[in-house]
């Protein structure tokens, strides 16, 4: 899986070159890609509190390539910083936070009260996708595991706003979450008890 995800991201990276070239020129700085694609991810919640959801599925895919834009601008304009790294990671959460209540509201608007407190749980669960890895990664491990990292979950909502399926998304997110989140926790147990038998130290 980890695989199949690196030959399209790098597929799509170099297609992009044209727009990276044209942003290096202009002296367009990475991390405002990362706010630009933020602020965009703002404007699709509010269509999809609109209930405008195939113009909030383009805008929402736009914000998704301004997402592989930043770090793929950092590293072509030799511009990879520790903050920017913290920031992209910060902003990722707010996106998805904030188009994940778009849709809770608007399934709160139809009276799918049950689908509601869902959307609730899988922005836990895509919230702790992220942390496990960071956790992970703190300890030493390197932890990419999962079927349900962001890429993914940008598609399936885009999906979800397109054909109008969105509680089906939901209920589909919200499986695959809990499932990279136990393959996460699962992965970095096996790679630190190796490292204990291979005699290194981590601390809890």
């Amino acid at each position: 899986m980890e695989n199949i995800r690196e030959f399209f991201g790098i597929q799509l990276r170099k297609s992009f070159m044209p727009m990276l070239s044209a942003l290096r020129w202009l002296r367009v700085t990475p991390n405002e890609v990362t706010i630009a694609g933020t602020v965009l991810n703002m404007a699709a919640a509010a269509l999809v509190i609109a209930d405008h959801l195939v113009y909030a599925g383009i805008v929402f895919l736009a914000a998704g390539c301004f997402d592989m834009l930043d770090g793929a601008l950092a590293r072509l304009a030799q511009k990879t910083t520790p903050f920017g790294a913290f920031l992209d990671s910060t902003l990722d959460r707010v996106s998805e936070g904030v188009i994940l209540a778009a849709i809770g509201y608007l399934l709160a608007v139809e009276g799918r009260s049950i689908d509601v407190a869902l959307v609730v749980l899988a922005l836990l669960g895509s919230v702790l996708v992220s942390y496990t890895r960071a956790r992970a990664e703190s300890l030493g491990v390197e932890c990419k595991v999962g079927l349900m990292s962001r890429p993914e979950r940008v598609i399936l909502i885009a999906l979800g706003l397109f054909f109008d399926v969105l509680p089906y998304v939901i209920y589909i997110m919200l499986a695959l979450t809990v499932f990279t989140v136990i393959q996460r926790i699962v992965h970095t147990y096996r790679q630190l008890g190796k490292q204990r038998n291979q005699g290194g130290f981590v601390e809890r």
